[in-house]
């Protein structure tokens, strides 16, 4: 049903429990699609012996690349970014499928209640303790606590994982790499989204993922993607979403405008953060040689398509 794209970056314990959760509480055939970065713990050799549809790089070349280039891969007319520290719970995709049925067709963005190990003070995630990885993970009460939950709906939220019509994402051109190795992207594609008309912004009460937390995101160096977004939008990710995103769940149709409009201080940020070589010094900062690590840009004669990059 869906198409799910998961990067993983030398992640290999959380990237199997991942896929056995999405394999054994599904209710639906789901077609599953990995980008290896890197793959030097043995996750591409995995990947490749479980027969699993992937893309490949020679290095981390961070979530942008690697979700477009997995997206290309995707035939199903809905795509999921799925993390590969995320535990599917049973009944997740029904919730889903449900609330595609529902949408009879509107733009949106759905997400799954988020569950974790800790709380972060983010009122949009569930904090319950099961676990902080696969050495100490209680699948059993997560399971029992999943089943007991009552969530609703919530409208005005976007969090991750994230479910869009295959449509929707290559209409808006997938992830923008200048925000490479990630940070802040969600909140552009989410801006992207918004521009052509997605006003559907919801977590779906019945489908339930925990979250191990950011298993990847402490080895990197980080963009700075809040002065990124700034800078390429003329206003702050905060007064986006609170202007915008969240608002969506209340406002009449028609009422919000089509292009967000920056207020004083967002306009007067922009200005100072104009000096600054955006976004190229954080992409230098992160990696100067990024297409040393992309095999499709040099591809050897005769090679096989697993040496050409991992595309079976």
């Amino acid at each position: 049903m869906f198409s799910i794209l998961i990067p993983s970056w030398n992640n290999l314990p959380y990237l199997q429990l991942c896929i056995d959760s999405v394999r054994r509480h599904s209710a639906f055939d789901h077609e599953i699609i990995v980008h290896v970065n890197e793959g030097s713990d043995g996750t591409l050799d995995w990947v490749r012996a479980q027969g699993i549809r992937h893309t490949w790089s020679a290095g981390n070349v961070g979530v942008c690349i690697a979700l477009n280039d997995a997206a290309r891969l995707a035939t199903r007319d809905w795509i999921l970014f799925l993390n590969d520290d995320m535990f599917c719970t049973p009944g997740w995709d029904l919730g889903f499928e449900a609330a595609v049925r529902a949408l009879d067709g509107s733009a949106a963005y759905l997400s799954s209640v988020l569950i974790e190990p800790t709380d972060t003070g983010n009122s949009n995630v569930t904090a319950a303790n099961f676990g902080t990885g696969p050495q100490n993970f209680d699948e059993a009460g997560l399971l029992a606590y999943t089943a007991a939950m009552q969530a609703a709906d919530r409208d005005g939220v976007a969090v991750q994982p994230m479910l869009i019509s295959r449509r929707l994402w290559h209409a808006v051109g997938g992830y923008s790499i200048e925000f490479g190795p990630g940070m802040s992207s969600d909140d552009d594609f989410l801006m992207k989204l918004w521009l052509v008309g997605c006003r559907v912004f919801r977590v779906v009460g019945a489908s339930r993922i925990y979250h191990f937390g950011c298993k990847s995101t402490g080895r990197i160096r980080r963009n700075r993607g809040g002065r990124e977004f700034l800078m390429k939008w003329g206003i702050s990710q905060r007064d986006f979403l609170r202007g915008y995103i969240r608002r969506s769940a209340e406002a009449a149709p028609g009422t919000l405008p089509n292009v967000p409009r920056a207020p004083f201080k967002s306009r007067v940020k922009r200005v100072l953060y104009a000096l600054s070589r955006y976004p190229f010094e954080d992409l230098e900062g992160w990696d100067a040689d990024l297409p040393a690590k992309l095999p499709f840009l040099k591809k050897p004669s005769g090679a096989t398509p697993a040496q050409r990059g991992g595309r079976d």
